[in-house]
């Protein structure tokens, strides 16, 4: 079921008994019919993302979902919300507006991934002052491609249009996220982690949504525009830095569901320093080797352009690294076989170490 609202007001047609002339919601700035207008555009796209397990047709008040239907027998439910940052400033100043959705299905739906969940419906915010020129589409049609390539639902949304809350051209987004994953199949299962596990780190595609105030800090200090060439790529500097965040459910889904698979971070804000021990139990630590594979050349770009230092980096950035696995020793041959199998290039990048 998607249910996509458009905030307008309610009330009485006639609301002014002096001569003063009457006033529409349209002359306070909200255009009803172009709110009408963006869910008849977005309607297949939402549909072309739907699953099993998703009941009913559009416009109700809520979005109903079937967890047996899904295939889940002894299910818990995992949900995740979050944004796209000031990643969106990049969206803005470029007007590319059709990968920011994916970025914020992927910083919901990796999360929840984190704990074992695969990601079933998705609903998304979109605010902005004015709705204009295709840019609410744009940025929708991400967000279903997003929830296409997790294998999750776009079922519902909110557009709200508020005059004066945003200058033109400007927009904020927020999503939701609700996954279920079997019960003996909840991560991280801190019972079974040991000292010797090994973690297995799977690329990601960039900076993915963190750290942009930083990298639009080092841009401006360069003098750089982002029409312009880039210094790592052969993309403009802001296609580049725009690049959207991988989406990892059905990848590692299958490693989770085969038990292999003890602990999963996602590496968002704070790096890997931060996000990597949220997975291990108070007695071990993990211990990363950093020379174990080669950061992608945005990092080494901003690090020199930026000055930065390598705990810095390392702390605020992925450094290339999206998604950490703790698995046990006996399991790295078959877990790494299965990753490659699916054209990914793994890497062993440390192991669980006593606190």
């Amino acid at each position: 079921m998607l249910t996509r609202r458009f905030g307008q007001a309610l009330g009485p047609d006639q609301m002014n008994a002096t001569s003063k002339p009457p006033l529409s919601y349209r002359d306070a700035g909200v255009d009803i019919e172009a709110g009408e207008r963006l869910v008849d555009a977005i309607s297949p796209m939402a549909k072309a993302t739907a699953r099993a397990g998703v009941m009913g047709g559009l416009g109700g008040f809520g979005a109903l979902f079937d967890l047996k239907a899904a295939g889940y027998t002894d299910p818990i439910l995992v949900s995740g919300t979050d944004g796209v940052g000031t990643k969106l400033m990049l969206a803005f100043e470029t007007g590319i507006h059709n990968t920011v959705g994916i970025d914020l299905v992927a910083m919901c739906a990796n999360d929840v991934l984190a704990q074992g969940a695969e990601p079933l419906f998705f609903l998304d915010y979109f605010a902005t002052g004015k709705l204009e020129g295709g840019i609410a589409e744009a940025v929708i049609a991400g967000i279903a491609e997003g929830c296409r390539q997790s294998g999750c639902a776009l079922v519902g949304g909110e557009t709200a249009e508020m005059p004066g809350m945003y200058p033109p051209g400007h927009y904020d987004l927020a999503g939701f996220v609700v996954g279920a994953v079997d019960r003996d199949k909840v991560l991280p299962r801190h019972g079974d982690m040991n000292d010797g596990d090994v973690l297995i780190g799977i690329p990601s595609s960039g900076p993915h949504s963190n750290g942009y105030s930083l990298i639009r800090r080092i841009v401006a200090r360069e003098g750089l525009f982002y029409g312009g060439h880039s210094p790592f790529s052969n993309q403009t500097l802001g296609e580049a830095l725009l690049t959207p965040t991988r989406l990892y459910a059905p990848l590692v889904i299958p490693l989770i569901r085969s038990g292999r698979i003890k602990g999963l971070a996602h590496i968002t804000g704070g790096g890997l320093t931060e996000n990597t021990p949220r997975m291990c139990p108070d007695s071990l630590v993990p211990h990363i080797d950093r020379a174990s594979w080669e950061p992608l050349p945005v990092f080494r770009w901003l690090q020199e352009a930026g000055g930065v230092t390598d705990d810095e980096m390392h702390r605020t950035f992925n450094m290339g690294i999206g998604l950490v696995l703790a698995v046990a020793r006996a399991d790295v041959d078959s877990v790494l076989g299965d990753l490659v199998a699916a054209g990914e290039v793994p890497r062993v990048i440390g192991g669980l170490k006593p606190a």
